[in-house]
Order: C-alpha cells, then sequence, then structure tokens
C-alpha cells in the first residue's frame, strides 16, 4: 500500500492541475501555488466590455486516449471550434488555396480557453488547497524535518495579466515533494535557489520557450443589421506576415460572444524583436500588420496588446517530465513534450503517476 504523501505544486495550468488532480485521486495531500488570481496558466481568458479573448492557447487537440477519457467525463464543457483555418501568404491577404492539409478537430472549453483547467481544479479550490496570488520565491529544506521541503512566497497584486509584490511573505512547509510546473526558465531560477536541486537546472536548460506579443482587437460596429462579420470570410489563419504567426476571430468560436473580436498572435522572432517595447507601440505595429493581412482597416474599440515571456516551445526536453524520487522533485509542463495543451496535460499525468 503506497503512503500518503505530501505534495506542493508550483503552477495552476494544465499540467500542474492535471498532476495535482491525479495524486488527490491517488490519496494523496496536494497544494498548488498560483502567482495569478485563477488557475487557467496559458489556457487564458481575458474579460472585456466587449466579449472575452483567449489570449494564450487558441484551442487544443486530442490525440491521446487518456486525454480523450477525461474530457468525456465533463462532455459539455469543451466544443469543435469549425476554424475555417487557412494559411495567408503574404501581408496582401493572398490565401493558400489548399488551406491546411492534415487539419484535425480543433476544441475549445466554454466559455472561455480557462474554463477546462478552472473546472478541474474545483476539486482544490473546495478543500481550500489552492494558493492563488502566492508566488513562490524559493525552495528550502524544512526548518522542522530534514527530509522535507518548505517554500517561501510573497503575495502579489494583479492588475490586468501583470503581477507585483504585495509585501507579504509567507513560509510553507512539512513537504514531502515538490512538483515544478512552471515555464523551464522560471523553473531553473527556483532549481537554483537552493544547491541540493540546482543540478536539475541543467537538465531544464536543454529546452528553449520563444516569448509572444498578443494583440487583443474589438469592432462592435460590425453587429448591425445585414453586417455580422468585417474583413475575410475565414476565421483563423497561420500567417508568413513578419510580424504575425496566427490570427483568430474570437467571435466564430462556440459560446462566445456575437461582437466582432479578433486575437492576432506576434511571430516568435519579431516578438523577441521587440520584447521590451512598449504595450502601446507594439498594438500600433501589430495593427497595422494585422490590417494588411485581413483587409480590415476600421478603428478598433478596443486595443489591447499582451506579452508572453514563455509561449512556445522551440526546443523540447524530450521526455515527458523530470523526476527524482530520491529528493522529491519532479517537473512538468509541455515545453517537455513540444508546445500543444495535450503536451502539458500527458506532462502532468505522466509525472503524477511516476511519483504517486
Amino acid at each position: 500500500m503506497t503512503l500518503s504523501k505530501n505534495f506542493a505544486i508550483i503552477g495552476a495550468g494544465m499540467a500542474g492541475i492535471t498532476c495535482a488532480r491525479t495524486l488527490m485521486q491517488a490519496g494523496h495531500t496536494v497544494t498548488v501555488f498560483e502567482k495569478s488570481a485563477a488557475a487557467g496558466g496559458r489556457m487564458a481568458t481575458r474579460n472585456s466590455p466587449f466579449g472575452t479573448f483567449d489570449h494564450g492557447a487558441q484551442y487544443f487537440t486530442v490525440r491521446d486516449p487518456r486525454f480523450a477519457q477525461v474530457l468525456a467525463l465533463a462532455p459539455a464543457l469543451c466544443r469543435p471550434w469549425s476554424a475555417n483555418t487557412v494559411r495567408v501568404l503574404d501581408s496582401h491577404g493572398l490565401v493558400a488555396a489548399a488551406g491546411l492539409p492534415g487539419r484535425e478537430p480543433h476544441w475549445v472549453p466554454t466559455p472561455g480557453m480557462n474554463a477546462l483547467v478552472q473546472h478541474w481544479a474545483a476539486p482544490l479550490i473546495a478543500q481550500s488547497r489552492l494558493e492563488l496570488q502566492t508566488q513562490v520565491t524559493a525552495i528550502q529544506t524544512d526548518a522542522l524535518n530534514k527530509q522535507q521541503w518548505q517554500l517561501c512566497t510573497s503575495g502579489t497584486r494583479t492588475v490586468g495579466e501583470s503581477s507585483s509584490a504585495d509585501g507579504s511573505s509567507h513560509v510553507f512547509g512539512g513537504f514531502d515533494a515538490v512538483v515544478l510546473a512552471i515555464p523551464g526558465p522560471q523553473a531553473q531560477l527556483l532549481l537554483q535557489s537552493n544547491k541540493r536541486i540546482a543540478k536539475l537546472a541543467g537538465r531544464v536548460g536543454q529546452s528553449t520557450v520563444a516569448p509572444c506579443w498578443t494583440l487583443m482587437l474589438a469592432f462592435p460596429q460590425a453587429v448591425q443589421p445585414g453586417l455580422t462579420t468585417l474583413g475575410p470570410q475565414w476565421n483563423a489563419a497561420r500567417s508568413t506576415h513578419h510580424r504575425i504567426a496566427w490570427l483568430a476571430r474570437e467571435s466564430s468560436k462556440p459560446g462566445r460572444g456575437v461582437v466582432e473580436r479578433w486575437t492576432v498572435q506576434a511571430s516568435a522572432a519579431w516578438s523577441q524583436e521587440h520584447l521590451q517595447d512598449d504595450p502601446a507601440r507594439v498594438s500600433a505595429k501589430l495593427i497595422k500588420a494585422f490590417s494588411e493581412v485581413t483587409g480590415i482597416r476600421a478603428e478598433p474599440a478596443l486595443a489591447q496588446a499582451h506579452r508572453w515571456l514563455y509561449a512556445k516551445t522551440e526546443k523540447p526536453l524530450g521526455v515527458s517530465h523530470l523526476w527524482d524520487g530520491r529528493l522529491g522533485i519532479g517537473l512538468c509542463g509541455d515545453w517537455c513534450l513540444g508546445h500543444r495543451v495535450e503536451d502539458a496535460f500527458v506532462s502532468g499525468l505522466d509525472l503524477a503517476l511516476k511519483a504517486a
């Protein structure tokens, strides 16, 4: 019989919540620490007066039978999105005639991408096991039991999607194991805070993750008699424009509002080049590129830019997770396998099954 252990999980995205719920189902005690105001990670949804934006992950696909099995437990939560995806070949909006070959079904949770992770996080919330707006700043040997771990944390204030310290600090202890379910570069910093586990930082550094600037646009003037959409007839596109990699009409997704809204994701190269730019400058440049690709030149009623420092995996780790049973330290996330939502699920699940 497996003895119950006390786990700390850092990060409440898809990987972290998947790992947490699996460990809880195995009879372990789990506490999840999340620096943001809600669970979801990059499965994020931004509210606005004109409707919501999925400004992180846009959709997910289902290939692993375990993922399909879990999704089937709440069949009404996720719906197929007929994205009508195309490939835009240049800045003049020329569309590839063949579209995207081999396209598999696109799925989206409703009413927003964050709904799936938040649904799975509900048991943690019910048991007061999800510490929100709590950033872990260091992993230390527990002061009362040298065989266990303690976490130093600081409280955060969240304005929009930005977090800053609010001056409060706490220590949570008595953990038999700690799981880092956060982007690789963030995990590296925490691992380096303790000599006992610093060697794992080198393994994490074998993967690389690119940033992404995301632009959210709303055009309420499109909601008029006889006018339901602006611009192109397609709802999503992979673009070869040097500034833009992806565009999606948010209002085309099931369960969303009718106001014309677009999410625009910049290319990794352009995002890296303009990483430290002011959001207003980024918005202006991406709006110009958006109009070139879509032909939409109307003035948006809302234009907001959001910077993801760690967005899309460029070089995955090559294994589903890292787990050191002797130390009681594990790492998981989509960056271990790739950049898809399902990669994060598989990573968190595999780690939990190993650690349990």
